[in-house]
């Protein structure tokens, strides 16, 4: 299976309400590496690494959220794997 690259910006409802930790709780669910993070824009940013269709059941996940969560729109692009990660890990 082929390992690929993710990269996800969600938009809607998406920060304060515990969708970083959330989206990393998945990610190392599926044994994914990669990032999350807040912008300044109010969007989340998500970058994944793994099997691809292990990021497709990630990105499937993505347009839910946590509970309190809205998301409006989800816009990504698969990519070839930039292999610096060793973990899933929030960033600040």
């Amino acid at each position: 299976m082929a390992i690929k690259g993710l990269h996800a910006f969600v938009y809607g409802i998406v920060q304060g309400v515990g969708y970083r930790a959330w989206t990393r709780r998945k990610a190392k669910e599926l044994g994914l590496k990669g990032f999350v993070r807040n912008l300044p824009d109010g969007s989340v940013e998500v970058y994944a690494e793994g099997e691809e269709e292990k990021l497709k059941e990630l990105l499937s996940k993505l347009y839910e959220g946590p509970f309190f969560a809205k998301v409006d729109r989800v816009e990504y692009e698969f990519t070839e794997p930039r292999g610096e990660y060793e973990d899933f890990l929030i960033l600040y």
